[in-house]
Parts: C-alpha cells; structure tokens; sequence
C-alpha cells in the first residue's frame, strides 16, 4: 500500500516511482533497505522470495544473496534475479495482459501449501494497522487544511469506519476473518509491481508481504492510485477473473473504501512543493471514495 514503495525496475519506466536505494546491472538487482525503517521490509521481502522461490519458481525475482542487517557494515541489503518487462502501470491493458496479471495474482496467493499462510505474520498494513492509521491521520488533520469536497468525503468515510464499533472502540484483535480463507499477500497494489513480459506477468517488491486474504488484496490494487493514474484500467474486468466466495465479495466492498478512505488522505496531503500525483488527484479521489460509500457497504469492523 505504501505510495512511497515501487519495484526496482526497468528503470526507464520506474525511476519516478521508486525511492530505494536500488543498484541495477543487466543480470541483477541490488536493493538496499533504510536502516530507518527497521528489519520490517528487508525481512518481508527476503521471506517472500524464499518462499516464492521454493514454491512458485519464476513468479519473483531469484534470491542471490541477502546482507543480514544485524551488526553489518552499511544498510541491509538484497540481490536479486532482474526480471524481464515493463511495468503495468500507466500502460494500455487488453485481455491479455489482465489475464496475465490475475494469473500471477493467484500464483502469489496460492503458492504456499494451504496451512501455511496461517503460520505467517499479518502483512504489514492489514486492516487493523490500516484503521489505526486513518484514525490518527483524520485526528491530526485540521479540516481548514482540506479542500471543501475532500473534507466532505473525508467526514462521510469516518462516519462509515466508526458505523461499527462506535467513536473510540477498540480494535478487533487483528486477523483474517473466520469464514475468509488466508493467502500470501505480496501487500502493495501499485501496478508498477507487476512486469509484463509481452507473454507473462511477473511481481515484484514484497516489503509488506505476509499473511493476508484475497478480498483485501484485490481490494489493494484496484484501489491503488496506480489503478488510474496515469492511466486508467478496467478494476471490474480485473475483478471478474477472480470467482470469490459471498464471504469474499462482501469483505471486498468493505475494503475497498477503506483502502479509497487511505488514499483520499494520501493525496490530500501531497506535497505541493513536490507533487507525486496531477493537479486535482484528491478531488476525484474524493468521488471514488463517494462511489464506494454509495455501494452501501455497512461499516467494517477493524481486525
């Protein structure tokens, strides 16, 4: 989810995306992690392509080596396999390329044996650290600092995120619903994470990966920014590719206006000076947020 996370290549396409220390070369990628950020990222990413490459060989990059971050000299680091493609996002995507792009989704959520994504850790940002983080945004943000649409659609998402626990409540102990099965989750939507090969979709950048559901995966890319800027793709024909259980399809609408709630805060406090994202992004992303709530979704419980 976090806007500030890209994957490391081709750089031609990437390099406005990516904040990372990333060393290219023509076989390989260096990733060097900020030792600000903690074992966090480093130790999701080098998980996630273990795992991927013992059980899904040709999804991710091949694992080279891995620099432990305790007591090395300099920042914790990775080297891995650089993968062929350009990235999905801002380019035209027909049947091919969703389909592909599902295909490589799947992959991701199926590829552990089935009692193994309940061994994991949530996923970095899961839905009980993403209601914490809108609540402490929405309490710090002034409403003179937003726009009149945008804070209207801010107040209209709190009112639906406290609709069902009450101001104040506290959370749901954090997990994956009981009647929604777990799957790996690679945790960040951006579809610049997605490489197209011309014949196949490969993934890429797995600092928030671990134990997730499929509902708030899906709902993480096409409630991306990425899902339409620059340009925009067909979210409903990506989602048909995936059959979901009615448990799954009801946990989807709900997470997809939290995650449209996230990104409205996102974009509000885009830097100006520095702007990462067109003239306006917060207001249409104030009516998506609006068009998420006219689904009807009740309100969601954090977990």
């Amino acid at each position: 989810m976090d806007a500030d996370r890209t994957p490391p290549h081709p750089p031609s396409e990437t390099a406005r995306w990516h904040t990372h220390d990333l060393s290219l070369h023509p076989d390989r990628v260096v990733k060097r992690f900020r030792r600000a950020e903690g074992p966090g990222p480093y130790e999701r990413e080098r998980r996630a392509l273990t795992l991927l490459g013992a059980h899904a060989p040709g999804v991710a990059p091949v694992l080279l080596s891995a620099r432990d971050p305790v007591g090395a000299a300099g920042p914790p680091a990775l080297v891995m396999s650089r993968l062929p493609g350009a990235p999905l996002r801002g380019s035209p995507l027909g049947e091919r390329q969703l389909n592909a792009w599902a295909r490589a989704v799947r992959t991701v959520h199926t590829a552990l044996p089935p009692a193994e994504p309940a061994r994991l850790p949530l996923r970095h940002g899961h839905q009980s650290d993403t209601v914490r983080r809108v609540r402490a945004w929405y309490a710090t943000t002034p409403d003179r600092s937003l726009a009149p649409a945008v804070r209207r659609a801010v107040r209209a998402g709190m009112e639906w995120l406290d609709g069902g626990t009450g101001p104040g409540a506290p959370d749901a102990p954090p997990g994956i619903p009981p009647d929604v099965p777990a799957v790996f989750g690679a945790g960040d939507g951006n579809s610049a994470n997605y490489l197209w090969d011309g014949h196949r979709v490969r993934v890429v950048d797995f600092e928030e990966s671990g134990r997730s559901d499929r509902a708030y995966e899906l709902a993480e890319i096409v409630e991306h920014v990425s899902a339409w800027v620059p340009r925009p793709f067909d979210t409903a024909a990506f989602l048909r590719r995936f059959p979901l259980t009615p448990a799954e399809s009801a946990r989807l609408r709900h997470c997809r206006i939290l995650l449209a709630l996230v990104w409205l805060f996102l974009l509000a406090h885009d830097d100006p000076a520095h702007p990462r994202n067109p003239p306006g992004a917060a207001e249409r992303q104030a009516q998506r947020l609006r068009r998420r709530l006219a689904a009807g979704s009740p309100a969601i419980r954090p977990r």
